[in-house]
Order: structure tokens, then C-alpha cells, then sequence
């Protein structure tokens, strides 16, 4: 009687959770959709007591505009091309089988290529620290530590001030804003053996405290999923997975953003591997959007790419 109870269970937790999340209006952050990154690696649902270093890369190249529901010619957007590179440094743990914290610290690359208006193409590349991640985990609901719920901070510490007389606030590596972090994952067996399974997860942004008038807005990225466990070679357990993401933001808002040209949805499917040698775990997915719906023109990448190495201790 424990699966069932679990289940019913699992739909109430996550009935709650995503009515407390949508019922309020919905806002955005961060043009590029970045905290689609955020969602989908079930590599990294806690599953017991110690910790987990991990290091990630995440890589999009948007260079096609879109307007509403299809392609829009070129001529409709001045930005060109934003091709955008992350590497994350993370650390997770659990103290025991209830609570844990976790930090992301992640470095980015970006160029951006736009219009001056005459057609002649501007072109800014930089680096820099990207805006810090501290969450608390509680895992307590089911002693086998399937679901969970995230809270936390995206603390202001990446710039917004580079070349700001062509990198719009949307398209740099900082928001300039303090976001209040909510999220919540399940996951579970699909079979008996034990072989194939489910999961499923979501991430929300609120941006709270803003700086130089502009308000990034909301962001909710989710992702569901199955994977397959049942294929071992020697040492490694092979784990093929294929999810469905979906991704909502909402219009920029203040004197500094571009409330007709920010917000969207989107839904991308993707597949992905992880190749489990205990206690180090490979994972890697590409990402294929197969319907988005844009405010305004915004620049759009044909797919998106993640590649994650841990180690757990």
C-alpha cells in the first residue's frame, strides 16, 4: 500500500506547489531564458546523506529572429547574434535525510552582435562571474527522499554595466537584481524492477530587489521526464533519458527594459544520457524547442546544450 500512498501523495504535494506558484501574476528574468539550464538533470535529485561537487557547461547560440510564433525576417531586430557560454561550479548537501543546502557559481562568455542602425555589425565580446545561486533543500516528505522542495537566493553578483550604450540590460550577463528561488522535484519507478522511471521538476525566479530601473521578470522552467536504468557495462550504468521542458517569462518591466520585445514561451524536448561510474556521474542533453511564442522580435537558438560532471562524497 506504500506506492499508492505515495502517488496520491506526490499529486497533492505537486498540486499545491504549482498552484501556490502560478496563482500569482507572472513576471520574467533574464532575456536569454538562462534558468532553462536549471531544470532537467535528474543526475542531481538528492538521494541520500553527503555531498556533491559538480561542474557544469551550458552553451546557446541565438541567431534567428522570431516574432509570435514563427521566424521574422532579420531586418525586423537590430540585435544579430547572442551566443552565450556558462560554466557552473557546484556544491550540494545533505546533512541528513531531510535538509541540505546547495550554491551554484557560475562564470560567463557571451558575444553580441547587433545593428548600429547604417548596417554595420557591432560586435562586443566579454567574461565575467554570472549571478551566485544559494538554495536550501528539504527532502523529508517520503522516507525514500523521492520528492523535494528548493528556496533560496540569486544574489546580484553578476555586472549589468558592460558596454551599456550597446548591451541592452536584457542581454548582459547580470540581472542587477536579488531573485527569490522556488522549486520542487519528484521522481519515482515506472516498473517493478525498477528499470524504467519518471521524474519531474520545476524552478521559479521572482526577482524581489532591482537596480537602475529595470525589473527582470518571473521565470518558470519545467521538466518531466523517463529514464531508463536496466544497461550496465562492467562498472558504468548507462542511463538514456528523454524529457519534455517547458519554459514561461513574461515582459521586462521598468524605464530600463524593453517590455514589447522580452517574455515568451516555450517547449523543447530533449534527450540525454548520464553515465553513472560510482561516485562519479556524467550527464549530458541536447535541447530542440519544437513550439515557442515570442513577445515582439527576440533572438532564438535552434538548441541548447548541457553537459554535467559530478562527484559525490
Amino acid at each position: 500500500m506504500e506506492k499508492p500512498f505515495k502517488f496520491a501523495a506526490a499529486v497533492k504535494l505537486w498540486s499545491g506547489l504549482l498552484a501556490g506558484l502560478l496563482a500569482p501574476s507572472l513576471a520574467s528574468a533574464c532575456a536569454c531564458g538562462c534558468g532553462i539550464f536549471d531544470v532537467g538533470t535528474s543526475s542531481m535529485f538528492p538521494n541520500g546523506e553527503g555531498g556533491t561537487a559538480y561542474l557544469q557547461y551550458d552553451y546557446q547560440d541565438q541567431n534567428q529572429n522570431w516574432s509570435g510564433t514563427s521566424s521574422a525576417p532579420a531586418a525586423n531586430n537590430t540585435d544579430r547574434e547572442i551566443q552565450t557560454q556558462f560554466v557552473t561550479l557546484g556544491y550540494q548537501y545533505l546533512f541528513n535525510r531531510s535538509w541540505g543546502i546547495q550554491a551554484e557559481v557560475p562564470y560567463g562568455y557571451r558575444t553580441f552582435k547587433a545593428d548600429d542602425g547604417t548596417g554595420q555589425i557591432l560586435t562586443r565580446s566579454w567574461n565575467q562571474l554570472g549571478d551566485i545561486r544559494v538554495r536550501g533543500l528539504y527532502t523529508g516528505f517520503f522516507p525514500d527522499m523521492s520528492a523535494g522542495i528548493t528556496f533560496g537566493l540569486k544574489l546580484p553578483t553578476g555586472s549589468h554595466l558592460f558596454a551599456p550604450e550597446i548591451v541592452d540590460r536584457d542581454t548582459q550577463l547580470g540581472t542587477g537584481s536579488t531573485d527569490i528561488l522556488l522549486g520542487g522535484f519528484d521522481h519515482g519507478d515506472l516498473t517493478k524492477d525498477g528499470n524504467w522511471g519518471w521524474f519531474a521538476q520545476l524552478q521559479l525566479d521572482v526577482p524581489a530587489l532591482i537596480q537602475a530601473q529595470y525589473r527582470p521578470g518571473l521565470e518558470l522552467d519545467t521538466a518531466a521526464g523517463i529514464d531508463f536504468k536496466g544497461l550496465v557495462l562492467g562498472r558504468v550504468h548507462i542511463v538514456p533519458l528523454a524529457q519534455v521542458i517547458f519554459s514561461e517569462r513574461t515582459s521586462d518591466s521598468d524605464a530600463a527594459a524593453d517590455p514589447a520585445n522580452t517574455g515568451y514561451q516555450r517547449l523543447l524536448l530533449a534527450p540525454g544520457l548520464e553515465l553513472d561510474i560510482h561516485p562519479v556521474k556524467l550527464y549530458a542533453d541536447v535541447e530542440f524547442p519544437v513550439w515557442q511564442h515570442l513577445t515582439g522580435n527576440q533572438l532564438v537558438a535552434p538548441l541548447l546544450v548541457k553537459v554535467s560532471l559530478s562527484y559525490m562524497f
